[in-house]
């Protein structure tokens, strides 16, 4: 287990109170928003390594309409209960899970179970809350900011002063690149589907912003990078882009696919890659174990937090709904009209 001692959580007070039940996002079938009921379910007990968290509350990402739909199923021992990221209070701890975390405010990476009054947290994947933080803004942070970090600087190996090409810039997972890259020395290069949309992926510090709705994304790289190309590529889209992403790059270039919402298949020019020496690879997170997820967290403590207590890195926030408003913010979700993320609260 990592040792969360490192990463700044003072001893806590133990809290008293856990009820037997509790509310729950678990819909029984799959299908469309309207499913999102909160049901009632019993409050888990953590096992070894475990703590159980109060939520306060949790984001909503991608995975979890996806789920929904029936088209992401959950990997095999997590709950059906929806939520990938959550914030709250650390109320009880499993064996070995260290009893100096009760009563602290932690936010953390769940395989599910986020959408509920209580969820169980493997004690690794955790990170303290600081006073810059809110509890909406700290729930918003795990999903991205883990993904973010192992597909854009350790498996792209980004470093100061690469240009990086990020598709879906006013997504989650593009508004959290456009605050890493402003922090490590990136120039991020963002598209989106509006010039309202590239506005704001600019006032967030995006160093260009392309509508790709209304001109070729690959001949604006071009353009913008001089003719060179774009040291990342990191993409959640997929299909047809895939191939177009390639002449993006730079001779050495990395291209790291996370999500493939176009298309799970696509046409590649084998020589190309060879001739220009690129690089093409992409992850998915959720059905990691727990131990390499908790490396993550140890890593971000060091590397990350630090900004994150300064109040230098905050997740930005499009709009918050309570718990019973569920099917509303997956409806918004997949209307695509928000910029940065999407909140539950338990409250």
């Amino acid at each position: 287990m990592a040792d969360t001692a490192a990463r700044g959580f003072p001893s806590g007070i133990a809290t008293t109170g856990i009820p037997t039940t509790m509310r729950a996002i678990d819909p029984a079938g799959t299908g469309g928003p309207e499913l999102l009921v909160p049901v009632e379910r019993p409050v888990p007990r953590p096992g070894a390594g475990d703590l159980l968290v109060r939520v306060a509350a949790a984001g909503v990402n991608r995975p979890d309409v996806m789920q929904r739909q029936g088209r992401y199923p959950p990997p095999e021992g997590a709950p059906s209960i929806l939520g990938l990221e959550l914030s709250g209070v650390v109320v009880a701890v499993g064996e070995d899970a260290g009893p100096e975390m009760i009563g602290q405010p932690v936010c953390a990476l769940v395989a599910g179970g986020a959408y509920a009054d209580y969820a169980l947290v493997p004690a690794g994947q955790c990170l303290p809350v600081p006073d810059a933080l809110s509890m909406i803004e700290a729930a918003a942070v795990p999903e991205t900011l883990f993904t973010v970090w192992t597909n854009l600087f350790e498996r792209a190996y980004a470093t100061e002063g690469d240009v990086v090409l990020v598709h879906g810039g006013t997504s989650g997972i593009g508004t959290m690149a456009i605050a890493l890259g402003r922090l490590f020395g990136l120039t991020v290069v963002v598209t989106a589907g509006s010039e309202e949309k590239c506005a704001a992926a600019l006032a967030l510090g995006a160093a260009h912003a392309i509508d790709y709705k209304a001109e070729d994304y690959v001949a604006r790289v071009a353009q913008i990078t001089g003719g060179r190309g774009v040291q990342v590529v990191l993409d959640m889209v997929g299909g047809d882009y895939l191939p177009r992403n390639l002449r993006c790059l730079a001779e050495d270039g990395r291209h790291v696919s996370i999500a493939v919402q176009r298309g799970a298949e696509a046409t590649i020019p084998i020589f190309e890659i060879m001739r220009r020496r690129l690089t093409l690879t992409g992850s998915t997170l959720r059905a990691r174990d727990a131990a390499f997820k908790a490396l993550v967290a140890d890593e971000l403590s060091r590397q990350v937090w630090p900004h994150v207590v300064a109040g230098r890195l905050k997740p930005a926030i499009d709009r918050v709904f309570p718990l019973d408003q569920a099917p509303d913010a997956h409806r918004r979700m997949e209307a695509g009209d928000h910029v940065g993320k999407i909140v539950l609260t338990m409250g």
